[in-house]
């Protein structure tokens, strides 16, 4: 059942491309946009690079987070899902795992192109990459309890950025630690380890929570 919903959350992303280029567009806009204003000092790129990339990918997920439930709210679905035999947190995990694969792996998948403008080596960008595979979920996990909040406002995003930056201030700076860390030849065991628990703690706690959220705005 949630196999299904993921493989259905994906198919109507894809229906409607804007889903899917816009988030990426914008990212990879922040990224282009920092070389031109600050000069092509490879130095000064390599320094300044974790912070471009990981306050692009957060305002890119953000761009992305709204529609999660508004579609399903608009339609009358989202109500249909709170009947379903399958529990509501279990829905909310599918959509969430589908928003990751529409807007969060296509960051990882242009982390070459990011390294490259940007100047860092194979092992920052390595870094890099890792961060954004365990990053990128962990903020639409975190993403999808302000969306439940907020799906039932009309000018719900800018509430929905306020509920969400201040959560995601410890992982963006054990992100850009970690590829600071990586440019300077020090391990990555301990960054990656505090980011997979943030990942396992939203994971576990952020559908009950969604769910919870959403039967409240519901109502």
């Amino acid at each position: 059942m949630i196999g299904q919903i993921i493989k259905r959350e994906i198919r109507l992303a894809f229906r409607k491309g804007a889903e899917i280029v816009n988030p990426l567009w914008f990212f990879l806009m922040v990224i282009t946009l920092f070389p031109l204003g600050i000069g092509p000092e490879p130095q000064m790129l390599q320094r300044i690079a974790p912070g471009i990339i990981w306050v692009a990918a957060l305002l890119s997920s953000l761009l992305a987070m709204e529609r999660l439930f508004r579609d399903d709210w608009l339609d009358g679905s989202l109500e249909q899902m709170m009947l379903m035999p399958l529990p509501l947190p279990a829905v909310v995990l599918a959509k969430v795992i589908a928003h990751w694969v529409v807007t969060g792996l296509p960051l990882i998948i242009l982390s070459p192109l990011v390294a490259m403008l940007l100047g860092l080596d194979i092992y920052s960008w390595y870094a890099m990459a890792l961060t954004l595979l365990l990053g990128t979920p962990t903020l639409s996990f975190i993403g999808a309890i302000g969306v439940g909040l907020t799906v039932g406002l009309r000018r719900g995003g800018v509430l929905l950025s306020l509920l969400v930056l201040p959560l995601t201030i410890p992982l963006l700076i054990f992100a850009t630690a970690a590829v600071d860390a990586a440019q300077m030849g020090m391990p990555l065991d301990g960054y990656l380890a505090i980011l997979g628990a943030f990942l396992a703690g939203s994971a576990t706690l952020s559908p009950f929570a969604t769910a919870a959220a959403l039967r409240v705005s519901i109502q």
